[in-house]
């Protein structure tokens, strides 16, 4: 057991202590990083094995549900994180990587994912679809959001160190995050600049700081039974803007969602906030029957165009 390891056995009060402890196994660093391929659609994030990883697997799509209209797909069982590359046909240097919900067992990369690319791509934003680790073989000691949280810092810094590929501005890349992924994207929106595992190669040595978040139905963010804030969730004043969505009636409680706003808010980083009477949960960007929940998307247009990230469509 190495030293950040053995660390982890101790009492962990907020996110930096407890998520690099239990990072992978130290290995060594390394300068070679291969850069994208443009004409590819997928990417592997990873050198090799990811974090505490010991197989390579990007996942399985599990039988659709026959209430699903339309379809939703949801991926179990992936130890080998991947990037799915959506590009808008007029570019305008900023990139959104999504991180879908699933509830930490599955990924659900269309309904949270590819379908939220239309929006973004039309404000000339690039998007990266990230099917993040599930969390089939963790101990249980390890907190759920830690390898998607891994797997979405280096994702960032991915993205950040291939920006000449798809001609994006390396201070313009954002996430957007659904349900546990809203999770996650809350601890990456608010956590320090010390990553959550080691780093391997050049790319980590790129910040994986997002610079604008948008956090939707952001999943479980309050700590069980009370109104109190997880507290991996630390708020400063030099945290990036942030836009919020949530519903009333989602049984994820948007009282967490007002209190990232309200931290934010404290701090004064620019924050802004839409709780919808109903809605429920897991709509991604689709209608919802007697809800005005589909239209956040407008919402959010305006938000990303009013602040120089997304491009009015002409």
């Amino acid at each position: 057991m190495n030293a950040l390891n053995s660390r982890y056995l101790r009492p962990c009060a907020v996110l930096l202590t407890c998520v690099a402890a239990i990072s992978a196994p130290s290995r060594s660093f390394s300068n070679d990083s291969p850069p994208a391929d443009p004409n590819q659609r997928k990417h592997l994030i990873w050198t090799g094995l990811a974090p505490s990883e010991s197989v390579t697997a990007t996942g399985s799509p599990l039988p659709p549900h026959d209430g699903d209209i339309p379809s939703i797909t949801r991926v179990e069982k992936i130890r080998t994180p991947s990037l799915e590359v959506f590009a808008p046909a007029h570019p305008n240097g900023t990139a959104v990587v999504i991180l879908p919900g699933g509830g930490f067992r599955v990924v659900v990369p269309d309904l949270e994912g590819s379908e939220a690319a239309d929006f973004l791509n039309r404000l000339g934003i690039t998007v990266f679809v990230l099917n993040y680790r599930t969390n089939e073989v963790k101990p249980d000691s390890e907190p759920n959001f830690l390898r998607p949280l891994q797997d979405a810092q280096r994702a960032v810094r991915w993205v950040r160190a291939n920006a000449n590929v798809w001609k994006l501005s390396p201070d313009k890349i954002g996430v957007l995050g659904f349900s546990a992924g809203g999770q996650v994207a809350s601890v990456l929106h608010t956590s320090s600049d010390k990553a959550a595992y080691e780093s391997i190669d050049q790319v980590d040595t790129l910040s994986f700081r997002p610079d604008f978040s948008l956090l939707v139905y952001p999943w479980n963010v309050l700590v069980a039974g009370t109104d109190g804030l997880m507290p991996e969730l630390q708020f400063t004043k030099e945290l990036p803007p942030a836009f919020i969505v949530h519903t009333s009636d989602d049984n994820s409680s948007a009282v967490g969602a007002a209190m990232i706003y309200v931290g934010l808010k404290k701090q004064g980083v620019p924050a802004e906030l839409h709780i919808y009477e109903n809605g429920g949960h897991g709509y991604g960007v689709r209608t919802k029957p007697n809800s005005n929940i589909g239209t956040w998307t407008n919402r959010a247009t305006d938000w990303l165009i009013q602040r120089g990230i997304g491009t009015p469509v002409q």
